[in-house]
């Protein structure tokens, strides 16, 4: 067994394409239109489905907004140099609520950016 994919709500297709693979670096690796139940589906991830977790974004037609609730956490995703990625991220006009540092009383580093919908996303750096 293994974990395939993780599905978030997304209120514009588009622009959450565009922050995973142009600002996160993923890929956009399918993507379907559901007409009779009025949803696009969109699978991204650093790796193919076969052989990575990947993110599914789903956009339900007309729904542009969705509230997150209190029962979501976050994402985690590995990063070489967490440093340049949020400097990176910020210039875009991504929001990185969460400056890349060390964990308190720890030695990882890591960092918290939000998507377009306001889902968030820690960035761990890996040594």
């Amino acid at each position: 067994m293994r974990l395939l994919h993780t599905m978030l709500r997304v209120g514009n297709l588009q622009t959450s394409i565009d922050f995973y693979t142009k600002l996160m670096g993923m890929k956009l690796l399918r993507q379907a239109d559901n007409k009779e139940y009025q949803y696009t589906l969109a699978f991204i991830g650093y790796g193919e489905e076969s052989d990575t977790t990947v993110l599914e974004l789903t956009y339900n037609w007309g729904k542009d907004q969705y509230n997150i609730g209190e029962a979501y956490g976050h994402i985690a995703i590995g990063v070489d140099d967490i440093y340049a990625l949020c400097e990176f991220i910020q210039q875009q006009g991504g929001d990185v609520y969460r400056k890349p540092g060390p964990v308190k009383d720890g030695e990882s580093v890591i960092a918290f950016v939000r998507d377009p919908d306001g889902y968030a996303t820690e960035l761990i750096e890996i040594k």
